[in-house]
């Protein structure tokens, strides 16, 4: 009996630490098995909605297209204005992260050196925001990113990008962005139109598509100026081989 007890009472003193750490270890495994199994789904199933559509107060006006019904002129668009080594890198361009990194420093505007992978991670499985979040949100990211370069590879990451992006005030996607602002299709957009709705998602809310003024005109410019080298030097080839 009073061994039982002595028993008993050890098991008990080394009971909260090792519940703490076998809930954390549960907790892990079961995160990883849903993000692993939320990508492989999503590798073939269009993403019905992201939390940034959920918490829009302005609604969400959206309609996924296939890649292969989104002109390549938005394809090179996007390369040009927001990630030129979409094709050459694993989902994380350290270049630009280090210059971001350098501007940061100097600045109190923070500038992030996201790629189009990181990116379409964040939009997908994440949040947006600056808070304190941000910094866990960046952890996630990379995980997210490393899981969507390896099970869906550059075409569907780009085709998820494509028609997740927030294209405008309360508008999600390339094609609901082109019916927008241009009244027709995403699948016959040209070089500047294309161009245009790059220049703006960086600022969705605060950008203008239709007739443009000051930066975002001269930024949509040099967008439809180097979607041309996009084309020429195949930057694109690893989203249409």
């Amino acid at each position: 009996m009073a061994w039982s007890l002595k028993r008993s009472r050890s098991a008990s003193s080394r009971s909260l630490p090792a519940r703490i750490g076998w809930w954390m270890l549960k907790a892990t495994g079961w995160f990883v098995a849903i993000s692993v199994g939320m990508t492989v789904l999503y590798k073939w199933v269009p993403v019905p909605v992201t939390l940034t559509m959920i918490l829009d107060p302005n609604g969400i006006e959206k309609d996924w297209e296939p890649l292969s019904r989104i002109d390549r002129n938005m394809v090179a668009a996007v390369i040009a204005g927001e990630d030129a080594k979409f094709c050459a890198h694993n989902g994380f361009d350290t270049e630009a992260i280090e210059k971001a990194i350098e501007r940061n420093a100097r600045s109190k505007r923070l500038r992030g050196g996201s790629t189009i992978s990181q990116q379409t991670a964040k939009n997908v499985f994440l949040w947006q925001g600056t808070g304190w979040t941000r910094y866990a949100r960046k952890g996630l990211e990379v995980w997210f990113t490393f899981l969507i370069e390896n099970i869906w590879g550059k075409r569907r990451i780009m085709e998820v990008y494509l028609n997740v992006a927030e294209t405008g005030v309360g508008t999600y996607g390339v094609e609901a962005g082109a019916q927008r602002y241009f009244r027709h299709s995403a699948a016959r957009l040209t070089r500047v139109e294309a161009a245009r709705i790059a220049a703006a998602l960086p600022a969705p809310k605060r950008r203008e598509v239709v007739a443009p003024g000051g930066f975002t005109r001269r930024h949509g410019n040099t967008i439809a100026a180097r979607s041309g080298v996009v084309r020429n030097e195949a930057l694109d080839a690893c989203v249409y081989e």
